[in-house]
């Protein structure tokens, strides 16, 4: 097969695929015109989040067996469109489970804790502990919304912790267990302290997290959003940060990034972005929950095993 890389990717990817055979045209710098002009030529695509992979490219795609996104949605492709052609769409989600489950347990604990207010107030020679003192999760409830490979992940993680865990799957039944209870929302509304979403991005999960969302929760909560920034609308997210009914939150995605996810433009961030930049009961990062040395190989390794599955 010959085999398009539009995005950068482990070096392992195309190199054991090579090693099987393959040809890697490794054209990280194309424009979405010179994919277009030259996707005929390919048997397979590998991408991260440069480009969408829509209908158009997709009909100049004449020989195109599968398109391999190196990481977890799928978002960026249209997959309906390319299954009726014929072409298998792939992710590796089982990469970097571990990688989000962990950075999510970190943010969570974090802010409970004033880690990152703490952090810059002894740097700034400031010693303040009663303005610092933190909140445990022991005992806490614990909805997690999604229970694929990073929802499942993450409440692995909070089993030690004694907190009763609730989880919602639209999609998934029959997975409860002793510790982790399969409910419903209604319940998760009714009974949460804190709640975690690991949805994909989709039509029915775009603002999924609004104000008319927030307000059915029975207590006050906490928030964290490790899946995709459009999920949770930040305009209703400070709303409810300023009412007191969200205490804080965990964001690794943000609305306002680009497709690719690699910049925002912070000449161009609305009101309720410089909010949760001042604000010491949000916690922040670049979308990094999943970027770590370890899941970068392991999706790597995932991606080899399925594009060799599917061309057998």
């Amino acid at each position: 097969m010959r085999v398009l890389f539009i995005d950068s990717s482990h070096p392992l990817l195309h190199e054991t695929l090579e090693k099987s055979g393959h040809t890697c045209d490794l054209n990280y710098q194309w424009t979405k015109e010179e994919i277009i002009n030259n996707i005929h030529l390919y048997d397979g695509i590998v991408i991260r989040s440069k480009i969408k992979i829509t209908k158009e490219i997709i009909e100049k795609a004449s020989k195109l067996k599968f398109i391999a996104r190196a990481g977890a949605g799928l978002e960026n492709i249209d997959v309906e469109y390319a299954q009726n052609k014929g072409i298998v769409c792939l992710s590796a989600p089982e990469g970097n489970r571990d990688a989000v489950a962990e950075h999510t347990f970190g943010m969570l604990l974090a802010l409970f804790n004033n880690l990152c207010k703490a952090n810059k107030e002894v740097r700034e020679g400031k010693w303040i502990r009663e303005g610092n003192r933190g909140v445990e999760l022991f005992g806490k409830t614990v909805g997690i919304i999604g229970y694929g490979n990073m929802g499942s992940a993450f409440a692995e993680r909070l089993k030690g912790f004694g907190v009763k865990i609730l989880v919602y799957d639209k999609f998934k039944t029959g997975f409860g267990t002793d510790t982790i209870i399969e409910t419903t929302l209604n319940e998760i509304f009714e009974k949460a302290d804190v709640v975690s979403l690991h949805t994909p991005l989709t039509d029915e999960t775009t603002y999924l997290i609004d104000s008319a969302f927030i307000n059915k929760f029975k207590k006050n909560i906490y928030i964290i959003n490790t899946a995709r920034g459009k999920c949770l609308n930040t305009a209703d997210l400070v709303k409810n940060i300023r009412s007191g009914k969200i205490l804080g939150a965990c964001l690794d995605v943000l609305e306002y990034e680009a497709t690719s996810f690699e910049n925002i433009d912070l000449t161009n961030l609305p009101e309720p972005f410089q909010y949760l930049i001042t604000s010491d009961k949000v916690i922040l990062s670049p979308h990094i929950g999943g970027w770590t040395a370890e899941s970068n190989e392991k999706i790597a390794r995932i991606l080899v095993e399925k594009i060799e599955r599917c061309i057998i």
